[in-house]
């Protein structure tokens, strides 16, 4: 038995920060997040509570204050997701905080477009589908949620969609990747033709894919695919493209985690 006295109880009690340690909230994780900003500040804090109307009460105070609509988007917009993100990330909020938030982000960048005649300009552009033959568009929507909330034009071709009407869209919009989800493993297989026409067309670009059926595996299998685990990984991969990584294989190296 360990013979310890008061003062030696203390001092591991400090040098472990255990007597100084609290459960910390999500809120309260949230507030040491936000910006200090006192303009941005309340734009952050909506978008944290998916409050709509909060967040576009804050930008027209923003506004009125001088701030420009258009700016209001990265510096106040971007940046609160941003908290939201980082949360999720940490495991403190979970994926319905992160809708609501995603939600409440989009109604202020509608709301900031509606303020100037000046148009945002996006990060880049994403196809997103639902495999044909799969009518379960829930995670499709959310990675289209997510996707615009981080900056990026999606052209959503919906659920049920033909393989050829996949191809036909990639070519017509020249997006820097295309997204699809399957619910059955039924019908997960049409990712497989949608990558092969894509090659037999000469056309490479990365091809994220996730939802219940689809797994690292079966993603793997072929040329452009990459897997995303979660909805919240597509706009992590477009990040990653953004910032130079278009590497199918360098792509893999960094989202494929099993």
């Amino acid at each position: 038995m360990l013979d310890l006295k008061l003062e030696d109880i203390d001092g591991i009690l400090v040098r472990y920060n255990v007597a100084l340690e609290k459960e910390m909230t999500p809120d309260e994780a949230a507030e040491e997040l936000y910006p200090k900003d006192e303009l941005i500040y309340p734009v952050a804090k909506a978008i944290y509570e998916g409050e709509e109307d909060d967040v576009v009460d804050a930008l027209q105070a923003a506004i009125d204050a001088g701030k420009k609509p258009i700016d209001l988007i990265d510096d106040a917009l971007m940046v609160g997701m941003g908290v939201v993100t980082q949360l999720y990330d940490d495991g403190i909020i979970f994926l319905p905080n992160v809708m609501m938030s995603a939600d409440a982000m989009l109604a202020g960048i509608d709301f900031c477009k509606s303020q100037t005649t000046e148009v945002p300009e996006p990060k880049g552009k994403v196809v997103c589908h639902v495999a044909e033959g799969d009518v379960h568009d829930i995670g499709k929507n959310i990675v289209a949620a997510l996707l615009r909330a981080n900056g990026y034009e999606v052209i959503d071709l919906g659920r049920d969609v033909p393989v050829d009407e996949v191809i036909a869209a990639v070519e017509k919009e020249k997006p820097m990747m295309l997204t699809g989800t399957a619910l059955m493993t039924t019908t997960m297989y049409a990712f497989k033709e949608v990558n092969d026409k894509l090659l037999e067309k000469g056309i490479k670009l990365p091809f994220a894919c996730g939802g219940g059926a689809v797994n690292q595996d079966f993603v793997s299998q072929y040329d452009l695919g990459v897997y995303g685990e979660e909805a919240a990984d597509a706009p992590k991969i477009a990040d990653a493209i953004v910032a130079g990584t278009t590497d199918i294989t360098a792509l893999r190296e960094e989202f494929h985690k099993h």
